[in-house]
């Protein structure tokens, strides 16, 4: 198995070798199970032994608000689960993306994987005032959701091409279509994605992630702006509102329910509990 690391999609491509090494020659007993798991809805997220358990919690409670916006213990889209489960749509984390690209932990048989490390999920993280670091999990678990529900449930609509609703939004948003980003972009353009390791798809994922959060308000806390503007620069409602009318009217279409309150580190539907194998 070997992991492609986006910028910030993860897409798992297995092979009988493991990230850093050729492992061709080990038994299947050479390989440890994830000692930490979590289901929300179906979904599995698996864990490593160096995952604090509150960085866990923390994930699961974002995918279960991300899934059950209005908190009332279901489901508010069930197709998006339905195709989610039917893949087995699996969040992995490790402490560190060392760990990842060193560990032997038993990774699933199959690509519908998303990774998340626990340096970069913050449970304090507050989208209304200062923070020293964006919880990562607001953006990784969102990927998942996205690219193993949404693009397959509606593939006009929210697939990862440049003919979808959301491919021909981000055509407009980059100043044109392009395959590989850019040399420069046009000054015009307010989504300028630079990192030639991620295809067209991974551009789709991306943009539905910078303009959703923009949406529910996660991006525009003091300082952020900054920190993101060489690569989207509608962080708030209120930008993409005027500037990109189409996002916004996709992803504020009720049919596909998708959330419309930013998930935090409360969750009111149910409990959730980390079961660990130690």
């Amino acid at each position: 198995m070997s992991i492609y690391i986006y910028k910030r999609v993860i897409l798992f491509i297995f092979f009988p070798f493991i990230l850093s090494g050729c492992k061709e020659k080990q038994s299947s007993n050479d390989f440890r199970e994830f000692p930490k798991k979590i289901d929300v809805f179906g979904i599995t997220i698996l864990a490593s032994e160096k995952v604090k358990d509150d960085k866990i919690i923390h994930a699961a409670k974002i995918m279960a608000q991300y899934l059950d916006n209005d908190e009332d213990g279901k489901i508010d889209n069930q197709a998006i689960v339905n195709q989610m489960t039917s893949v087995n749509a699996t969040l992995i984390m490790f402490e560190t993306e060392l760990e990842a690209e060193t560990s032997n932990y038993k990774i699933p048989d199959h690509d519908h994987i998303q990774a998340l490390w626990d340096d970069e999920t913050i449970p304090s993280f507050n989208k209304n005032t200062n923070n020293v670091r964006f919880d990562a999990s607001l953006e990784e678990v969102l990927h998942l959701i996205t690219h193993e529900g949404y693009a397959k449930v509606y593939p006009n609509v929210f697939g990862e091409n440049k003919d979808s609703e959301l491919g021909i939004a981000m055509n407009k948003a980059r100043g044109g279509v392009f395959k590989t980003p850019p040399s420069k972009y046009s000054e015009d353009a307010w989504y300028s994605y630079d990192d030639k390791t991620c295809d067209y798809g991974c551009m789709v994922t991306e943009y539905t992630y910078w303009a959703l959060t923009s949406i529910l308000g996660a991006q525009a806390y003091p300082g952020r702006f900054e920190e993101i503007k060489y690569e989207w620069k509608l962080n708030s409602l209120e930008k993409i509102k005027k500037g990109d009318p189409d996002v916004f009217n996709i992803l504020n279409n009720s049919k596909y329910k998708l959330p419309t309150r930013l998930p935090d580190n409360t969750y009111n539907g149910f409990s959730i509990s980390l079961h660990s194998k130690n």
